[in-house]
């Protein structure tokens, strides 16, 4: 188990590192400046991510627990969501309409954050089955 969270943490912080240098960059190529942090947008997918893959390796280990581990991702997805829109509400309202780069640059972390968390969960979930 802890060979697979130390994994899990290497994964997302190398997908970290990759996407956020390579978004980064794009944006500043184009000149394009942003109404909120996108390290910190990069850093709470990736703390929630991680929190959600290593509880899910911790909890699947209980058989109480497996049987409703799929419900369970799908409400963390959901209060993922909330937090997100709660913490970045200021950023995201202060525009009547945002821009497409705006609106995009949001999307992509939280896009490529939760394919890799469903892949992680997706195996957990194989793995014990």
């Amino acid at each position: 188990m802890i060979r697979s969270i130390i994994a899990y943490t290497a994964i997302f912080f190398c997908i970290f590192i990759v996407s956020f240098s390579l978004h980064e960059y794009l944006l500043d190529e184009r000149e394009i400046i942003l109404p909120f942090s996108l390290k910190k947008a990069y850093l709470f997918h990736l703390g929630f991510s991680l929190i959600i893959c290593t509880n899910f390796e911790a909890i699947s280990k209980v058989e109480k627990f497996f049987d409703q581990l799929g419900y369970i991702y799908l409400g963390t997805i959901l209060l993922k969501l909330i937090t997100f829109i709660a913490i970045f509400y200021k950023s995201i309202v202060t525009e009547e309409i945002l821009p497409f780069a705006t609106r995009i640059s949001l999307l992509i972390p939280m896009i490529i954050f939760l394919l890799i968390e469903a892949f992680i969960v997706a195996k957990i979930l194989r793995k014990n089955q």
